[in-house]
């Protein structure tokens, strides 16, 4: 049996859906897109061509694992330089360093040293944790704080062995640019995917709305469709990077005021914003915070959001925001 959540406000569309569905799919970050459309146009090469040069210009500019990219000289930068940026890259870091400053720092852009260290980027996968000499070391080379911006020159400054890892974002803001690019286009009927990030507009061919379904840790329960009628989801869970070492698990989602995995952290955490980029965001936020710090800063925000968890006996149990236990009325 499915269970649904539908926004409380659908806006017909001024022009219903034509023709039939078509799709178009690609490489970026490291994962696979993926667009359906619905149009009364054949499919054109030239659009997917199109969407996979945008891709690969975000990418371009924000990839960690690139060291050419724009993110990748920045990290290489000696103290006390600035760096022109492009805009794209500016939005996304601005747009993380206001959850860091929101959330009192359970996101962090500057974490690049810690997620190497740990062994969930570009240096290497690891298969014990490191000692607390390294950990420390590393988060004296991370903290928001020290991060400085120049809003009028698009202008960043390397203060010294920061290294920016937008993965908390950058997806979900490659989603809402690829969205964009098709509505500036005159196609409104989309739904589209990058990694499992999702954002939908318009309509499906058969009238109803693009649904996504939230992914499940364990696979088990009943599924959980959500209407993405001009909405977006985003889910961070522990269940997608991880290693265990004598008994304990480090999964990949880091609390940047610790320097460690998160303890206690749910199994899963799903978003459900207008922008798949807060979408994604959020959803790192609160999983940092935790269950219960996580609803509180849900309902102070009135986010939709659903928490899955696993108790002492290793049973999922889930717990939701007010305002998405609103979508599921």
């Amino acid at each position: 049996m499915n269970r649904v959540l539908i926004p409380q406000q659908i806006t017909p569309s001024a022009a219903s859906a034509r023709g039939d569905a078509c799709e178009l799919r690609g490489r970026t970050m490291g994962t696979d897109w993926r667009v359906r459309l619905c149009s009364d146009l054949p499919p054109q090469s030239w659009l997917r061509q199109d969407l996979q040069q945008t891709l690969d210009r975000l990418d371009a500019q924000m990839s960690h694992w690139a060291p050419d990219s724009d993110l990748g000289i920045f990290n290489r930068r000696p103290a006390g330089t600035w760096q022109p940026i492009p805009a794209a890259f500016f939005d996304v870091l601005r747009s993380a360093l206001d959850a860091a400053r929101r959330s009192n720092g359970a996101c962090d852009p500057t974490v690049g040293a810690l997620v190497n260290l740990w062994g969930f980027g570009p240096a290497g996968k690891r298969n014990a944790p490191p000692c607390d000499a390294d950990i420390e070391r590393a988060r004296a080379r991370c903290g928001w704080q020290r991060l400085e911006i120049d809003e009028a020159n698009h202008r960043v400054l390397q203060p010294g062995g920061i290294e920016l890892d937008l993965s908390c974002i950058a997806k979900g803001y490659a989603v809402d640019v690829v969205a964009e690019r098709l509505l500036a286009l005159g196609l409104e009927h989309f739904l589209v995917e990058i990694g499992g990030e999702l954002r939908g507009g318009g309509w499906n061919t058969d009238g109803s709305p693009w649904w996504g379904e939230l992914e499940n840790p364990d696979g088990s329960g009943e599924r959980t469709l959500v209407a993405l009628h001009g909405l977006s989801v985003a889910t961070s869970g522990d269940y997608r990077q991880f290693f265990e070492h004598q008994g304990a698990r480090y999964a990949h989602t880091l609390d940047p005021r610790t320097g460690r995995p998160v303890a206690h952290a749910p199994a899963s955490v799903s978003v459900m914003h207008p922008s798949c980029a807060q979408a994604d965001v959020l959803a790192t936020v609160l999983s940092v915070l935790g269950v219960e710090a996580g609803i509180a800063y849900a309902d102070a925000l009135e986010l939709a959001a659903l928490f899955v968890s696993r108790d002492p006996a290793g049973r999922m149990t889930e717990r939701v925001s007010r305002a998405a236990s609103a979508m599921l009325e």
